[in-house]
């Protein structure tokens, strides 16, 4: 399933844009297609639109492969570094179809795809050529349109109620991601693929936001694997290639009856247990003041947004 645009989106509508309600969409074309059942692809808000239409109608897949996706809402901000915030930067000032394909390169591929050469000419000035074609003939994306799209995915959320609807369906999962990939971190693709386990399999590949175009054979042969295992009805357990992980509050609690029944033992095996439950409680620090600090990020962005489009509003009072 390709994702959804709202590029054309009137205001009011952009803002209630929802992948609940997209999914509902969804659904109804696969009605009007008479398909009973289907294999679904998402990628990027497509993922987490197929994501969400997979718990509301577990009983319409035959499987589910997403790509790029996270779980919606704070993992949707990208990782925090000098070069993504030179891009978020150059996004907001590019209004042209020249300064958006300059942006556009950059987010979807690797350095090292768009460096290669294909012919006499690199491989960025072959994709410029082609974006630059394309955005001038579709048109710029209209500010509505991209609020609609932060919107849904901002909104997007997987309930526990889901996962676990999703881990009982029946059908087997595919999450696929690019390891450079500046939209959406493969750490939370990950993450939504270990909250499905056992259903689901992660496969990360060397790419960037369109991995699906810079590693085309790769991506191909992961989702003929998932068919393939569902038609021959693979049992969860041998499909996925993920370990099976305790949740932290339970890694913490461990830890800490490791430590209170090794209390009389010797002072390296407390010490080792410390350490053990220091080093599990990082991850869960961390994470947290990661979400806080993009959370600031985002909002000093959408701020520089609206002061500006309010600053261009004005006009000179004539006398």
């Amino acid at each position: 399933m390709p994702p959804v645009s709202a590029r054309k989106l009137p205001p009011r509508m952009a803002v209630g844009s929802r992948t609940k309600i997209m999914a509902k969409d969804a659904i109804a074309l696969l009605d009007h297609l008479g398909w009973e059942k289907a294999h679904i692809l998402g990628h990027s808000m497509g993922g987490m639109i197929a994501c969400k239409l997979a718990a509301m109608a577990p009983g319409r897949f035959k499987s589910l492969a997403m790509l790029n996706v996270t779980g919606g809402g704070f993992q949707c901000c990208p990782k925090l570094d000098p070069q993504t915030f030179k891009i978020a930067v150059r996004f907001l000032k590019a209004k042209t179809p020249e300064r958006r394909t300059s942006v556009d390169l950059d987010i979807h591929y690797s350095k090292e795809y768009l460096e290669e050469y294909v012919g006499f000419e690199k491989r960025r000035a072959v994709l410029y050529q082609e974006y630059v074609k394309g955005i001038s003939a579709t048109g710029m994306q209209s500010n509505a349109g991209f609020a609609g799209q932060v919107n849904a995915c901002w909104t997007h959320k997987v309930t526990k109620k889901e996962i676990e609807c999703l881990k009982s369906a029946g059908f087997l999962v595919s999450v696929i991601h690019g390891r450079h990939d500046v939209i959406a971190q493969m750490y939370y693709a990950r993450r939504l693929a270990e909250k499905l386990y056992p259903v689901a399999r992660m496969v990360d590949l060397h790419g960037g936001h369109l991995v699906c175009r810079e590693k085309t054979e790769e991506v191909n042969r992961a989702l003929l694997d998932l068919i393939r295992a569902s038609e021959m009805k693979t049992s969860p357990h041998e499909w996925t290639n993920l370990a099976k992980k305790r949740s932290w509050w339970m890694e913490e609690r461990m830890a800490f009856v490791t430590l209170k029944n090794e209390g009389g033992g010797s002072s390296i095996s407390s010490s080792s247990s410390s350490s053990s439950a220091s080093s599990s409680a990082k991850p869960f620090f961390l994470e947290r003041l990661h979400l806080f600090v993009l959370y600031l990020f985002g909002l000093i962005l959408f701020e520089f947004e609206y002061l500006r489009n309010g600053l261009k509003s004005l006009k000179p009072v004539r006398d």
